[in-house]
């Protein structure tokens, strides 16, 4: 490893980070309108239209429809809108880059509500990656709507294609023309100090004027064509990539395939071979002539830490690399409380579009909360509260389309069920004839099975978990089963999850055997205690607990809880007290084996990052393989009071965290700037769990250094995770979110590496990013 402490000297007000661009056709890319010419856009007719724009009407309510004349700005990147009432400026109303789905037709709820059949093939929606509201448009003809679903759908493709260097230009290149307010092409000192701002970073006069001078080799007072390129120059320059690139370029100056597989051998721990080393260099040395003689330049060094192997986590657990063939119950599975839910549990808004975002996230396991509706129809919504309803048949229409977008393996459906035996039966006739064969309703096997199918038996196919009227194995029984047609209504979250908040009410439910039928794997039973679930429970029934509960559970019968979810299922869900729909830590309960822990989706907080971040390997299946350990029935295991044991691998984590890239503005206001400190923290078993933080840098959000070496023990590697997050310093209110990034601890890659970001809703910040160098060794048990 590089001694970065005595080789690294960054002066405070250094601007010197973030991608050296390729040595050919530099003008020409910053000259260029970007995403259309570098992806083949150039001409193409769809495009085109969306550049020149035109009339939508923009529909929110059946009484509120509006006209907005809609355009395509020249970056490719913007849109935005003028009222035909008021006319105003090109104020971007959002990016390219916001954009999740883009539906064609009457699909969203606001347009099924508020318009009409007629308009079908002239309507359509546009979906936002954050809890932004549905944009639902008709066009005034169908062709029209094609060209702008077909134009927006090209444009997310191909920016989807960019690297994150080609982002990064895109970026700096936008908040040039952002900051030319005279649209001249040439950029004033004036305007230079409103650029820097624009990207985040403050320096004072003399420095802005020093810089300023530096680049105006003409001495005209303004800068143009090279004079910009030259300021991008110095600008876009990355020290530390030069400090570690001269460390291993020992020929000529130049990085030859066997200095390259030094590095990867002594900093990245990556045992390779030449061959490797000469892939990457054809994969992303830039410089044809380097490229012919083996030789990775400094701008393909730079391009490299921009690729997947260059990210922190391992390539190969961006795909599925787990084993998928065990039973269901050995795996960890994202899983959602409250699914239906936009906002809180009293009185916001229930949706089929919080299904689809949950989804979309790999989310495995659904909740839906049915009741009786007024016009026959089960409906869903949370009980007892002023939370909007939403038709069962609509959620489930939903849950068909987006269930297996992201992830093809199986969505558990969670009910809980408060309806009456006539609407029981629409329920199991909706979800059979909606979900098809695609839904489980009877065993695989033609025999009693002994335990659960797996994931990948399963794959694209939806499990009912709720009440049963008798025993699985009934289906496989000659004798008459049990007539009998009443539940005890509390088992059905297993612990009353609605106790908080409804009223008294009889503890018992008729249940229609329709519904009961096509419970086959999940169950849903009253817990008694982890004895008598050995003794008297078949591996199909299971569980649910509140927070409160399993917490307890997890804390003082943590070995006896992991031996119930080797044969059993659990699901935990929030306490009723959380009505602003927060969420709960969820690590002791997947500590203790647990498999359902559910999460409200819909809030934006550090447990639902740790639960992305769990579930961000094993390619985003929302299944993760529980640790051996976990899945052994004589397992000795205790997470609260570690022993010695096939768990304990202690590990010396060590880590330097050395730069940030582009990170976003907390305060869009032009003269806020981001003060940043990077905080490391742990999550796992209890003596694993630690935080650790740099300092913060002043006035810098561009390219703040720290430098800031940080070691941490970790005792249970399989269980950990790490979160990188950064915050905007403020000594009177407190800190503000920035971005954040969580992997598991074993998906963490060696050596240098970039640390992507995401922001509050779990989305990539384009552009953002840490570098850090990792060192993890082994340590005697």
């Amino acid at each position: 490893m590089v001694d970065k402490q005595n080789t690294l000297p960054f002066p405070d007000r250094h601007l010197d980070i973030q991608i050296k661009n390729t040595p050919t056709n530099k003008s020409k890319r910053m000259e260029s309108n970007g995403i259309a010419s570098k992806q083949g856009l150039d001409g193409d007719p769809d495009l085109q239209f969306l550049l020149g724009g035109g009339d939508l009407l923009k529909v929110r309510s059946s009484n509120w429809k509006r006209t907005r004349f809609y355009k395509l700005r020249e970056d490719c990147k913007t849109l935005w809108y003028e009222s035909h009432k008021t006319i105003r400026s090109s104020n971007p109303i959002f990016c390219v880059d916001d954009i999740a789905a883009v539906r064609s037709g009457r699909q969203t709820e606001g347009l099924q509500k508020h318009t009409d059949g007629h308009v079908e093939a002239r309507a359509f929606s546009i979906l936002f990656k954050s809890r932004r509201k549905n944009l639902d448009l008709i066009a005034s003809s169908e062709e029209e709507a094609k060209q702008w679903v077909t134009g927006l759908e090209k444009l997310m493709s191909n920016l989807g294609k960019l690297t994150r260097q080609e982002k990064t230009e895109h970026w700096i290149f936008n908040c040039m023309r952002k900051a030319d307010k005279d649209n001249n092409n040439k950029m004033c000192l004036k305007e230079l100090k409103s650029f820097l701002r624009h990207i985040n970073i403050e320096v004072d006069d003399n420095y802005a004027k020093e810089l300023f001078e530096k680049c105006d080799m003409s001495k005209c007072g303004f800068l143009e064509g090279k004079e910009i390129e030259h300021f991008y120059e110095i600008l876009t320059h990355r020290e530390e990539i030069d400090v570690i690139y001269g460390e291993y370029a020992k020929t000529g100056g130049m990085m030859s395939a066997e200095d390259l597989l030094y590095f990867l051998n002594k900093e990245q721990r990556e045992a390779m071979d030449l061959n490797h080393a000469l892939n990457l260099i054809d994969k992303y040395e830039l410089d044809s002539s380097a490229k012919e003689k083996k030789i990775m330049s400094k701008d393909g060094f730079l391009l490299y830490f921009h690729q997947p192997e260059g990210l922190i986590l391992n390539p190969s657990h961006k795909g599925v690399y787990q084993d998928m063939t065990q039973p269901l119950n050995h795996y960890f599975i994202s899983s959602s409380h409250n699914t239906y839910l936009m906002e809180d549990q009293l009185k916001g808004p229930s949706s089929t579009e919080a299904y689809i975002r949950a989804l979309l996230k790999s989310c495995r396991c659904v909740e839906l909360d049915c009741w009786d509706g007024s016009d026959g129809q089960p409906v869903i919504y949370h009980g007892y509260t002023l939370t909007s309803k939403i038709l069962f048949k609509d959620a489930i229409k939903a849950i068909k389309e987006y269930a297996f977008k992201t992830s093809d393996y199986p969505v558990i459906l969670s009910l809980e069920n408060h309806c009456s035996v006539e609407q029981q039966k629409l329920m199991a006739q909706h979800m059979i004839s909606i979900l098809g064969s695609a839904l489980v309703t009877k065993p695989l096997e033609d025999q009693m099975p002994m335990n659960f199918p797996s994931p990948e038996e399963l794959k694209r196919r939806f499990v009912i978990k709720g009440k049963r009227l008798n025993k699985l194995e009934d289906c496989f029984s000659t004798e008459a089963s049990s007539t009998e047609d009443i539940v005890s209504e509390e088992e059905e979250s297993g612990d009353d999850e609605e106790e908080d908040q409804k009223p008294k009410k009889s503890k018992k439910l008729k249940l229609a055997k329709e519904l009961s039928d096509i419970v086959i794997y999940c169950k849903s039973v009253h817990f008694h205690g982890f004895e008598d679930a050995q003794k008297n429970l078949g591996f199909y029934e299971m569980s649910s607990f509140k927070e409160g509960k399993a917490v307890k559970l997890a804390e003082e019968s943590a070995n006896q809880y992991i031996h119930h979810n080797v044969d059993k299922l659990s699901r935990i869900y929030p306490a009723g007290m959380r009505t602003d729909s927060s969420n709960y830590n969820p690590v002791p309960l997947w500590n203790s084996g647990c498999q359902i822990v559910a999460l409200n989706f819909q809030t934006p907080c550090g447990e639902m990052d740790v639960n992305q971040g769990r579930f961000l390997p094993n390619g985003l299946s929302g299944y993760i393989l529980k640790p051996a350990y976990l899945r052994d029935r004589a397992s000795e295991f205790n997470p609260v009071t570690l022993t010695q044991g096939e768990w304990r691998q202690h590990k010396r984590f060590h880590m330097m965290v050395i730069s940030a890239q582009q990170l976003p503005k907390v305060n869009q206001k032009k003269s806020s700037i981001v003060d940043p400190l990077v905080r490391v923290e742990i999550y796992g078993v209890n003596c694993d769990v630690a935080q650790k933080k740099t300092e913060h840098i002043d006035n810098n959000g561009f390219n703040p250094m720290w430098n800031a070496n940080f070691q941490f023990d970790v005792y249970v590697p399989e269980l950990a995770l790490v979160r990188f997050v950064v915050e905007d310093y403020d000594s009177t209110s407190g800190n503000e979110f920035v971005g954040q990034y969580t992997l598991p601890f074993t998906s963490i890659q060696c050596g240098y590496h970039h640390v992507p970001l995401l922001n509050k809703n779990g989305d990539l910040l384009p552009s953002a990013s840490l570098f850090v160098h990792i060192m993890i060794m082994d340590e005697p048990q």
